[in-house]
C-alpha cells in the first residue's frame, strides 16, 4: 500500500484512480467498479478516461418524510437580536445543576464500574426501580421494574413503536395537531396517518370513535396532558372513554406524557396509565411513554416505555439493534438524582417559573394582538397554541406571519406542519419556556408590529 500513496489533488487523484483501475479491472469502455484502498470506499465510473462520482441511492422510505420545518426555521435564529418563541426546549436556567452534579459524583463513587460499563438493554435496574416509585407517586399501581424499558429519550420509544408496530400502508390515528417528530417518525415506517380533531379538552372522543370504526388503525397516538403543540388537556371523562374505546375496538392506545408534571395550578387528571386500573382490560391495550427531558435535563436522554409484555419484548429486541442500551452513566445519574429526593423541589420551582411566563405571554398577546389572535390560556406545558383571526385586516396566514415576525426580530413556529392532514394555515405555536417575562413582553410587542 505504501508504494502507491499519492496526493489526492487535481490530476494526481485521477492518475491514481486510473492506475488502480488498470491493475484491478482490465476492461475497456464504460464500467462501474468499487475497490477498497487505504480504508476508503471509492465508487466511480470510468468512461473515456473520465471518472464521475455516482449518486447515492437512498431507501425509498425516505420519500415519505421531509426536513422538519422547525429545524429549517432554526437556521434563521442566528440573526442578532432575535427573540425566539420557536423552540420546545426547557430553560437551561431551570436545570438543577448542583443536584445533577451530586448525582454524577454518587454514581462514580458508589457504582463506577456499572455506570461506565455496558448495561442491559431493558435499562439500569437501579433506575427502573426509581422510575417505578416515581410513577407510583403519580397514581400508577402495580408497575414493577420489569414492566417497562428505559429508552434514549421518549423519542426512541416512539421510534421503537414505529419499528415494531407499523407495516407500510397501515393506518395510525394521531391528533390534529400533534408532535411533528411523531408525524415524521411514523411516516418513515410507511404509516398512513389519520387526524382526529381536538379542542381545549383534548381529542374529541366521538370523532375518534368514528375514525377507529372506519379505519381500524394499528394504534392511536395521543398526548393527553398539555400536548405539543396544542397545550390541550384531555378531560377525565374523555380519558376514561379513550380507555373504553381501546378495549371495545381491541386497538392499542399510545400515551405520550413528557409534559404531565409541568402543571401550573391544579394537578391534571391521572394519566391513562394510572386510570387503566379502573377500566378492565385496558392495560392490555395501552403503551405509555415518559421522559425526564422536560423536568430534569434533555441532555441525559432518559425516557421509558410501559407496554404489554409481548410489545415490550419486541421493542427491547429492536433497541438492541439500535443502540444496545441507553447510556448507563446517564441512567445511573438519573437514578441517584431520583433517590436523593430532589425532584419535588425541582418540579415546584419549574412550575412556578413557567406559570409566570405563560401568564405573561397570554396577557401580552391579548394586549398587543387583541382580536387578531385566538387562544386558550395554557394550564401547563411549554406552549401557547393560537390561531390568527385576520380581524381588522391583520395577518391570517401563520407561515406568512412568521416571515414578517422574523423581520421584526421575533420567531415562532407556524402551525401547519403539526398536522398530518388538513392543516390549519392560521395556526401558530409560541413557546414561553426559554424567555423571561421581560423578553416575552418585548417579543409579543414585536409580534404586534408584524401584524
Amino acid at each position: 500500500m505504501q508504494g502507491s500513496k499519492k496526493a489526492f489533488d487535481g490530476g494526481s487523484l485521477q492518475e491514481w484512480l486510473r492506475e488502480t483501475w488498470d491493475k484491478t479491472w482490465n476492461k475497456a469502455n464504460s464500467r462501474r467498479a468499487t475497490r477498497y484502498h487505504w480504508g476508503i470506499a471509492i465508487a466511480y465510473t470510468f468512461t473515456a478516461n473520465t471518472f464521475t462520482a455516482m449518486p447515492l441511492e437512498f431507501a425509498t422510505r425516505l420519500n415519505n418524510v421531509e426536513t422538519s420545518a422547525i429545524r429549517e426555521l432554526f437556521k434563521l435564529l442566528g440573526k442578532p437580536g432575535i427573540i425566539s418563541f420557536a423552540g420546545g426546549f426547557p430553560d437551561p436556567a431551570m436545570f438543577d445543576v448542583d443536584g445533577i452534579r451530586e448525582a454524577v459524583n454518587a454514581a462514580l463513587t458508589h457504582e463506577a464500574g456499572a455506570a461506565l460499563q455496558y448495561g442491559a438493554t431493558e435499562g439500569h435496574n437501579a433506575l427502573r426501580e426509581q422510575l417505578a416509585a416515581f410513577m407510583q407517586g403519580k397514581g400508577v399501581q402495580d408497575l414493577a421494574p420489569e414492566g417497562f424499558i428505559v429508552t434514549t429519550g421518549s423519542q426512541q420509544a416512539l421510534d421503537l413503536l414505529g419499528k415494531t408496530m407499523i407495516s407500510p400502508g397501515e393506518k395510525v390515528i394521531v391528533e390534529g395537531p400533534t408532535f411533528l417528530a411523531t408525524i415524521q417518525c411514523f411516516r418513515l415506517y410507511g404509516a398512513e396517518l389519520i387526524s382526529a380533531p381536538i379542542d381545549a379538552n383534548g381529542v374529541q372522543v366521538d370523532q375518534l370513535e368514528a375514525l377507529m370504526a372506519e379505519h381500524r388503525p394499528k394504534f392511536v397516538y395521543l398526548i393527553p396532558t398539555f400536548g405539543n403543540p396544542s397545550g390541550a388537556l384531555l378531560s377525565m371523562e374523555r380519558r376514561k372513554r379513550v380507555l373504553e374505546l381501546a378495549v371495545q375496538y381491541q386497538t392499542l392506545i399510545v400515551e405520550d406524557d413528557p409534559y404531565g408534571d409541568l402543571y401550573f395550578n391544579d394537578a391534571p387528571p391521572p394519566s391513562l396509565l394510572a386510570l387503566s386500573a379502573g377500566v378492565p382490560g385496558s392495560r392490555e391495550w395501552l403503551a405509555h411513554c415518559g421522559s425526564l427531558s422536560k423536568v430534569l435535563s434533555p441532555g441525559l436522554r432518559v425516557g421509558w416505555m410501559v407496554a404489554p409484555p409481548e410489545l415490550l419484548a419486541k421493542a427491547t429486541m429492536c433497541k438492541q439493534f439500535s443502540d444496545a442500551h441507553t447510556s448507563t452513566f446517564a441512567q445511573a445519574t438519573a437514578a441517584h438524582y431520583l433517590k436523593a429526593g430532589r425532584m419535588p423541589a425541582t418540579l415546584a420551582h419549574v412550575r412556578k417559573v413557567y406559570a409566570e411566563r405563560a401568564q405573561a405571554m397570554g396577557d401580552a398577546l391579548r394586549k398587543e394582538l387583541g382580536e387578531a389572535i385566538d387562544f386558550v390560556q395554557p394550564q401547563g406545558g411549554l406552549f401557547v397554541w393560537a390561531r390568527l383571526t385576520g380581524a381588522g385586516g391583520a395577518a391570517k396566514d401563520g407561515a406568512e406571519f412568521a416571515k414578517r415576525a422574523i423581520d421584526k426580530g421575533v420567531a415562532f413556529v407556524p402551525g401547519s406542519p403539526f398536522y398530518a392532514s388538513n392543516p390549519d394555515l392560521s395556526a401558530l405555536r409560541l413557546s414561553f419556556a426559554t424567555a423571561d417575562v421581560a423578553r416575552i413582553r418585548e417579543g409579543v410587542e414585536r409580534l404586534g408590529h408584524a401584524l
